[in-house]
Formats: structure tokens, C-alpha cells, sequence
């Protein structure tokens, strides 16, 4: 058994999803801040697209996936941030973002090899190291935090660790504090990807996700040769379930994966194509989910203020980081909250030297926000 993986902690979602239905056993009204899985439901122009999708024969999709949605994802880019981008050598489909994630280090990372480095700030998403340890890749972790604004900045690394790097994995929006990365770091990243040749990857699924101006920026915007970014439609179009998301970037790196693709799987299924057609192509959805969002999110702000709850400074993603009361862990004020039947999830989940936080995910609808304040315990 891969020992490496042997001391990874329980994948942190699956262990709020324990805790989720010991709490229901129990018979309490349960209100889940925990994963983020929003459940507004998604846009009726995106569930008609996906049932007009739909064909008496079903068959395997395409890993290139359709014309039509590699046009549509295209189309956005250009929109949303000014790229452009070829549908056909430098945009490919995915299974939401997660899974491109998890695969990239398998397919960009040689090890042994003087470059079999992956690196990623912490707090992280776990999927970065998760999938470097399955590629066996080596990683480092930048340690972020409230000093340096969880900002990641190359000369926070040393010069032999990023001539070392492979893949450099980048995720702003943050999950789980809500920065956004200024232009100048975006810059500085992309001339030290010239520099040592890693490969740079920004996860932006919270990239329309935000409360303030200015909106979040897309790494293409600063440089292509050698950058990726990596977009899903989860959060955007409450598509979570639908698993659909894209990679835009450097051709040659995305012919490579696209290559090797069809071992590890293949674009979304023909009908959720369809739908995922419609949502990119369409931003009124997508504003009315960032007001909504807005909205509980300042109901919840609002709360944490009342009870002295600090919470970090953030402009976009579906979350809020919060310190928790002094003297208490993160792991305890999750307990603590469990006993109220509201699932938090502690910083620790995120990494090390996190135990003064815990991350609150928007997902509640608006009425159990408010609901979940009443019985939010000091």
C-alpha cells in the first residue's frame, strides 16, 4: 500500500458528510455549512438544455467533447476576461474541475526527474496534494496566512524549490479564505514560470463568484505559454452534480493531457454537454446566484460580528473564514456547533497551522441562514 497515502487524514468532506447524518439520526434540524454544495436549484434554461440533450441511444462522449460547448467556453473567456482562446487547440471539456486537478500532476510530472516538484499554498484544497502524492510527485506547501494576507507570491519560495517545481498549482478565488490574487502576483508568477519552466495552473472555479470590484482575473490574462487555467460550472451555474467544467490554455500542454485523456476518462455525458453549452453562454443565472449569495453572506457577517467572531477580510468565493473564540480549536468550535446541529468545517481540514479558523460554506438557503443564527452558539 502507497505508505505516503496511508497518512493522508480522511478526505475532509467525506468526514463532514459523517457528521451531517450523525446529527439527522439524532432527529436535529440540521444546516450544513460544511461542503460546498449549494442548493439553489440550477437555472430552468440549463435543466431544459440538458433534457432536450437527451437521445434514445446513449453513447461514449468524445474526449475532445462537442464543438459546440469547446465554442461556448470560448465565448466566455473572451467575455469575462478578455482572452481568446481557440476552441479547438486551447479549450478541452472536463468532468467539473476536481478531476482535472487530480489528473494534471500524473501527466505533467516526471519522477524520478530533476523537476518532480508540485506546489500549492496552504490552506489548499486538498485535491492538490492528493493528486501529486498519486502521480508520486514530491510537494511543497507555501504556508499562507493572515500575515501575508494568504496571498502566495514567488519570493516566498526558495530559488531551488521552484527550479525544482513541475507544477506550481495557484487557486484564486481562494478556497477556503476568498482572496483574489492582485495583478502584480499574477505577473510576478507568470515571469517565474519563464524563468524555471514549471507549469503554472490557476484554479478559478469561484471566478464569478465575487462582491466587489475589481472582479477576479483569469492567469491567461498575464501569459500563455505554460499556464492553465481551469474553470467548472459547479458553483457558477449550480451544476455541481452535473460534473462539467474546462481547461484553457497552452496548446501543447493541453494536447498532451488531451492525449493521455481518454485512459483516465472523458467529457461530460452528451446531454450535460448541452446543458453546459447554455450555462456558459448565459450570465443572467449566474448574477442572480452571486445577489443571493451576497445576501446570505451578509446575513452571516452581520451574526459572526454580533458574537465577536472575527472574519477574515475577503471580496469573492462561496466561503468565509472565521476565527474562532480564544482559547478554542477549531476541531472543538466545530463539536461545539455540531451540538447546535450546524456543520462547520474546521481550518485544520484545509492545513497545518489552521486551527484558529473554520471555513463557513454559502449553502443554506437564505431562511436557514437566518434560521442557523438563532441557534448559533457564542
Amino acid at each position: 500500500m502507497n505508505e505516503r497515502l496511508r497518512k493522508l487524514q480522511q478526505y475532509p468532506m467525506v468526514a463532514l458528510e459523517q457528521t451531517k447524518r450523525a446529527l439527522l439520526a439524532r432527529g436535529l434540524r440540521v444546516f450544513d455549512f460544511g461542503t460546498g454544495d449549494p442548493i439553489e436549484p440550477t437555472a430552468t434554461v440549463i435543466r431544459d438544455a440538458m433534457q432536450r440533450g437527451t437521445t434514445a441511444v446513449s453513447q461514449y462522449p468524445s474526449v475532445h467533447g462537442q464543438p459546440e460547448l469547446r465554442r461556448a467556453a470560448a465565448g466566455y473567456m473572451q467575455r469575462r476576461f478578455g482572452v481568446v482562446v481557440d476552441p479547438d487547440t486551447e479549450i478541452l471539456p472536463t468532468m467539473g474541475s476536481k478531476e482535472a486537478l487530480f489528473h494534471l500532476p500524473m501527466v505533467l510530472v516526471q519522477v524520478p526527474s530533476e523537476h518532480d516538484l508540485v506546489l500549492y499554498g496552504e490552506p489548499a484544497y486538498p485535491v492538490f496534494e492528493i493528486g501529486a502524492l498519486f502521480a508520486e510527485a514530491w510537494t511543497y506547501s507555501v504556508p499562507l496566512n493572515a500575515q501575508n494576507r494568504y496571498l502566495m507570491d514567488p519570493d516566498m519560495v526558495p530559488a531551488a524549490t521552484l527550479k525544482r517545481a513541475a507544477v506550481v498549482f495557484l487557486n484564486y478565488p481562494h478556497n477556503p479564505t476568498g482572496q483574489c490574487l492582485p495583478d502584480s502576483l499574477f505577473r510576478a508568477w507568470v515571469a517565474a514560470r519563464d524563468e524555471y519552466g514549471f507549469t503554472l495552473v490557476n484554479d478559478e472555479c469561484y471566478a464569478d463568484i465575487y462582491y466587489e470590484e475589481p472582479r477576479p482575473r483569469c492567469v491567461l490574462e498575464f501569459g500563455r505559454q505554460g499556464c492553465l487555467a481551469v474553470h467548472s460550472l459547479s458553483k457558477r451555474s449550480g451544476m455541481t452534480g452535473y460534473r462539467s467544467g474546462f481547461i484553457a490554455g497552452d496548446q501543447e500542454l493541453l494536447a498532451h493531457y488531451r492525449r493521455f485523456r481518454a485512459s483516465m476518462g472523458n467529457a461530460p455525458q452528451d446531454f450535460v454537454q448541452a446543458a453546459s453549452t447554455v450555462a456558459w453562454s448565459d450570465s443572467e443565472h449566474a448574477e442572480v446566484r452571486r445577489k443571493l449569495f451576497a445576501e446570505k453572506r451578509r446575513v452571516l457577517k452581520e451574526h459572526f460580528g454580533k458574537l465577536g467572531l472575527a472574519v477574515y477580510p475577503s471580496t469573492a468565493s462561496l466561503f468565509l473564514w472565521v476565527e474562532v473564540p480564544k482559547n478554542m480549536t477549531d476541531v472543538a468550535y466545530a463539536a461545539r456547533c455540531a451540538e447546535a446541529g450546524i456543520v462547520v468545517a474546521g481550518g485544520s481540514c484545509f492545513g497545518k497551522g489552521q486551527e484558529n479558523f473554520f471555513r463557513i460554506a454559502l449553502v443554506p438557503s437564505l431562511e436557514d441562514c437566518i434560521a442557523a443564527t438563532k441557534v448559533w452558539p457564542h
